[in-house]
């Protein structure tokens, strides 16, 4: 059963890119809680993306449709949305929360030249073109929500290297969606999500003194879950944000360094 009214999603159609695992997975999830009927993407990782829409099938309301593609390809994306059409119709509700992951995995070896471009392709990129083609078919529609994904620390910076490149792509994101949120407007809103220390499959395995930064860093003393940024994904999309666009929210328990 949908267990609120409140910021209910009911008859809406979702996409949520980079749906199989972590964050991604929290908002398809939460989404569907709502009432949505949701288009879970994934890369790579199929056997996650069917266990999510296998949860969200589960909750009894609308079931979950899969689709596979890779966001980083440029030539890929106008294909992927209209694939996006072809199983859900019209689209309510996109976002975009697909990333390169580049601290977990093999990815993490990469150069900075590497990893700046697979940031620029995946993050960066899809993001932007993305957004330009379901926004403006939103707006032709009459209405619309975008929400996109940026990072708490990147407009105040963050020292090493994962730092540098994380506030280089999310700031281009973050800027983006002000921008976008003007050109879209009044049909499209269009926000940002800017999580902080979330434990997500790094934070569950990041070494004691980062364990220990982030309580340090944080007010409310304990780190973030993919929940927590669902749940104001879930306002962010609802008819009770109607009169919020083209913002930066932070999901990070208050922390301000």
């Amino acid at each position: 059963m949908r267990s609120e009214t409140f910021a209910h999603l009911d008859g809406k159609i979702a996409v949520v890119t980079g749906s199989s695992s972590g964050i991604g997975r929290a908002i398809a999830i939460e989404f569907a809680r709502a009432g949505a009927e949701v288009l879970v993407h994934y890369r790579e990782s199929a056997e996650a993306a069917g266990k999510v829409v296998e949860e969200i099938d589960a909750l009894g309301l609308c079931p979950a449709r899969l689709l596979t593609a890779d966001l980083s390809l440029e030539a890929n994306l106008n294909d992927f949305v209209a694939r996006c059409r072809a199983l859900v119709g019209e689209i309510d509700i996109w976002v975009n929360n697909a990333g390169a992951d580049l601290l977990t995995g093999p990815n993490r070896d990469l150069d900075a030249g590497q990893k700046l471009q697979s940031l620029w392709e995946t993050d960066v990129r899809a993001t932007v073109l993305l957004s330009r083609i379901v926004g403006r078919a939103m707006q032709a529609r009459g209405g619309g929500v975008l929400l996109n994904v940026g990072w708490d620390q990147a407009d105040r910076g963050m020292e090493g290297d994962s730092g540098e490149l994380f506030a280089a792509s999310k700031n281009a994101i973050m800027g983006f969606t002000r921008s976008l949120a003007v050109s879209l407007a009044p049909e499209v809103r269009v926000n940002c999500l800017a999580p902080g220390w979330i434990r997500t499959a790094w934070g569950e395995q990041a070494p004691d003194h980062w364990q220990q930064r982030v309580l340090r860093e944080t007010p409310l003393k304990r780190w973030g879950t993919p929940e927590d940024v669902a749940r104001m994904a879930r306002f962010l999309a609802s008819d009770e944000a109607a009169f919020i666009t083209g913002q930066v929210i932070n999901v990070n328990g208050g922390a301000v360094r």
